[in-house]
């Protein structure tokens, strides 16, 4: 490992810590799921014989999928007060398990509500499931969207997303919003809450037409006026280590975005092979009013494609979003751990974060060490320290053991620690610190393995 150790700033007044929604939104969730099975009770008078409580579980499953697919579809309207302020990783985990309760949730009522039918009709599982499909209203669209719903659930797996490139899973992702909305009539239509039901009808019509809006609020008309207003074409493209490339993004009146270090922008660069995915990458650099960059390592089809942006290529951009800024701080001390493309929202805040300030870079090798030279002139003037964590001449990997980090940085537990890199570094990384003594709100990272 290699320290540059000069001078240290007076650290100023401490932080105030930022507040949380995070755990309102959960419980308004579940109480709202809550209110749903209400619906079903109150139109329940009683559960009689098999094919009734087959039924009755399929309505049950039923209604609490339609609330979840609305809930799913609002996670991922990009709502600013969710991702600036809660975190557009905690989000998109919520939106993942939102995800899995979802596709449970209809298998279960698909099977429930044919079992309970052919019980009923005294009929085979087979010859029901064909006489629903095909007769009953609003059927052959639900059974479009469900099958829908079943391909996003399947390429969303861990293993799946492993074998399948990010544009892939991001296009059949897009086709949740089709499924919702084939899957919504036949709700209405057949479902006995709704039936006769002015009120209920109408809280199921405010609770999709609400979610619908802050899609189309929030991911079509505020990106259209940010890209109209602001004007974003690549300015230059610079190679930082191997494999690593920085785009340079020029627009006007870019201080009026309110992006702030640590966070990032979703961007779709609008040339060939690279204008239908739009792809994560953090700002690395403070922003200027006429200039944003990013830092990119080519890891995927979009990202390598970057080192071929020509100057003056159109860029659509939507955000800003992330939590990983300033406002986590509660002490003017901070430690800022990072590996791979990670260092990119964290140089930003190696550069910006008030008190004193220290970085750890985990690379295989000092090839593989981005932005270095940058990082190493913000440690000189800002009297601050730079540490990289490298590979052995063997290979071996260091140990970033609790004993290492509380030995390397005194006083480690008063510090707040920013962690970003890939899921399984955050996670041995976040253990050692509390191994370390660290206390749990002190330690602030953004991950977005599902």
């Amino acid at each position: 490992m290699t320290t540059v150790k000069v001078r240290r700033a007076a650290p100023p007044a401490p932080v105030i810590a930022r507040r949380s929604l995070a755990g309102l939104v959960p419980a308004v969730l579940w109480g709202g799921a809550v209110a749903v099975l209400a619906l079903w009770w109150a139109d329940t008078a009683s559960v009689v014989g098999t094919a009734g409580r087959l039924t009755g579980a399929g309505r049950i499953a039923g209604l609490l999928c339609g609330y979840a697919c609305a809930v799913l579809v609002g996670l991922m309207a990009r709502v600013p007060p969710l991702e600036r302020r809660i975190g557009s990783d905690r989000v998109a985990r919520w939106h993942a398990m939102a995800g899995r309760y979802t596709i449970c949730l209809l298998v279960a009522h698909v099977a429930l509500i044919l079992a309970g039918y052919a019980a009923q009709d005294r009929a085979s599982l087979w010859r029901e499931t064909i006489n629903v499909v095909l007769n009953y209203p609003d059927m052959l669209k639900a059974t479009a969207g469900t099958v829908i719903l079943l391909a996003v659930g399947v390429t969303s797996v861990r293993a799946a997303r492993r074998r399948t490139s990010h544009e892939f899973w991001y296009y059949v992702h897009l086709l949740t919003y089709a499924a919702v909305f084939l899957a919504f009539f036949h709700q209405v239509t057949l479902g006995e809450e709704f039936n006769g039901k002015p009120v209920a009808t109408a809280f199921w019509y405010a609770l999709y037409l609400g979610v619908a809006s802050l899609v189309l609020w929030f991911r079509v008309l505020v990106p259209v006026r940010l890209n109209r207003r602001h004007r974003l074409r690549v300015d230059s493209v610079h190679e930082e280590a191997r494999g690593v490339y920085s785009v340079v993004v020029r627009g006007r009146r870019l201080d009026e975005l309110g992006a702030r270090p640590g966070q990032f922008f979703r961007w779709r660069f609008l040339c060939d092979g690279m204008r239908w995915a739009s792809t994560p990458y953090s700002l690395s650099a403070p922003p200027r009013p006429d200039l944003l960059r990013i830092t990119v390592k080519a890891i995927g089809d979009h990202s390598a494609a970057v080192a071929l942006l020509r100057p003056g290529t159109r860029v659509w951009a939507e955000g800003p979003y992330g939590s990983l800024t300033a406002d986590r701080a509660t002490s003017h001390r901070s430690l800022l751990i990072a590996a791979g493309s990670g260092v990119t929202p964290l140089r930003t805040l190696f550069e910006t974060l008030p008190g004193e300030v220290a970085l750890l870079y985990r690379a295989h090798c000092a090839e593989d060490l981005a932005l270095g030279g940058e990082l190493e002139e913000i440690a000189r003037r800002r009297g601050a320290r730079v540490l990289y964590a490298l590979n052995g001449p063997g290979g071996e990997r260091p140990h970033l053991t609790a004993e290492w980090l509380r030995t390397t940085f005194p006083g480690l537990p008063g510090h707040d620690v920013y962690v970003c890199g890939p899921h399984g570094f955050a996670r041995d990384v976040y253990e050692a610190l509390r191994a370390a003594g660290v206390p749990d709100r002190r330690i602030h990272h953004e991950s977005f393995e599902l």
